[in-house]
Order: structure tokens, then sequence, then C-alpha cells
């Protein structure tokens, strides 16, 4: 596959640690962790609020962790679980199993820990039917944002082909919708991502919006 533009380095860290997520919202190994603050919004000319992006691993787990500025918190209070969460400010976990998205894997998650997950196909074949085996997730809402973290089983990047054995390179994608009251009290859309997709409207599902997270071993 060709190079990607953007690089994220996701540190090794001791095997023992087996915390669930829940405990690693404010878990003293997230500074051990590269914090990750490239974010922007690709299609409207302000600067994007705050998000940092912390991911670690060990043999057994990948852990994640996105700390997020929100001044105004949209929550979709919808019965339906997808309008629930695509509704709202979320924090969005893309992984492709290669250039042509086919096919590739969606975490989106609200600032209530709630979670969309699904199996997409290039182009916007989605199957939201699916969730990804053994996920964890955990959130808080606080003063002036939101945290989630959440972990999932190493041994599903391998069974989902996001992986080949022996390995140290996924392809990711890093996202937030960011959402917003306007004075009528309907909701602004707004798209931050960690890569700039290149495309005329606002669209994570495309090859150019994933950049690639290396596992460095220790």
């Amino acid at each position: 596959m060709p190079p990607a533009s953007k690089v994220y380095r996701v540190r090794q860290i001791p095997e023992e640690v087996e915390a669930g997520p829940g405990g690693w919202l404010e878990a003293e190994h997230w500074k051990q962790a590269e914090a990750l603050v490239d974010f922007r919004f690709p299609w409207i000319a302000m600067q994007a609020p705050a998000t940092t992006f912390r991911a670690l691993r060990n043999s057994k787990k990948f852990f994640f962790c996105f700390e997020i500025a929100d001044a105004d918190l949209v929550l979709d209070d919808s019965d339906d679980p997808v309008k629930r969460v695509t509704g709202s400010d979320r924090a969005e976990l893309f992984f492709a199993t290669g250039e042509s998205l086919d096919p590739y894997y969606c975490l989106e998650i609200d600032p209530r820990g709630y979670v969309f997950d699904y199996r997409g196909k290039y182009y916007r074949e989605f199957s939201p039917e699916w969730t990804w085996p053994g996920l964890e997730t955990a959130a808080r809402i606080g003063e002036g944002g939101y945290v989630v973290a959440g972990c999932l089983p190493m041994e599903s990047f391998e069974a989902l082909g996001l992986l080949q054995e022996g390995e140290t390179c996924l392809r990711a994608g890093v996202y937030r919708a960011e959402f917003s009251h306007a004075a009528d009290g309907t909701v602004v859309e707004d798209w931050i991502s960690w890569v700039d997709p290149g495309t005329e409207n606002p669209d994570f599902h495309v090859p150019g919006s994933f950049g690639e997270f290396w596992l460095e071993k220790e």
C-alpha cells in the first residue's frame, strides 16, 4: 500500500497492564503515550477546538483515549441506538485493511459512552449489524468537554485482516464529529480530522482520510 501522509507511533507498555478502559480515563500510563493534537477542520476556515488522541498497546490489548474540548455539547436522545450516536458529538476511529477500504472497520463513541461500530466497504457500503469483538469503552463528561477511552484485543486486528503476523503498521483514521447549536436551536454539523481527506465535501469514508499507526516495540 502507498505510504500514508501522517504517522502516529503507538508505544508499547508492560504485559501486566490489564486495566479495563473505565480505569483508563485518568490512568498514569497515558503519560507514556505520544499525544496526537494535529487535528483540523478540513472543510471550513476556522481553528478547530482542541482534541488530544493517545494510544498504547501490549501484546494483548490496544488502548486508546480521546480528550476533547467542547463548550457546546450536542447529545441526541433518540431511542434508536444508532441515531443516538450519529446525532451527537463524538470521537471516531477507523481501521482499514488496505488502500481499497475493502473492508474497513469503524468505531464512533459519543460523550456518554454509547457506541456505533460497523464494517464498511468502499464506497459507503455499511454493515451496521457488525460489532467489534471484545471492544470495551468508557466515557466521562466534564467541564468544557469530554473524554472517551477504550481497548481492543490485539488478536482482533489479525482476525480482521488489519495486521498480518509480524506486521507493525495499521492504516487508521482519527476523527471527530463537532456538532453545535445554532441561534435558532438547530444543530450545525462540522467535522474534524487528523488527515485532510482532500475531498470537496465532508467525507471520512475515503482512502485519503487515513494515516498510519506504527506499533513500537521495546
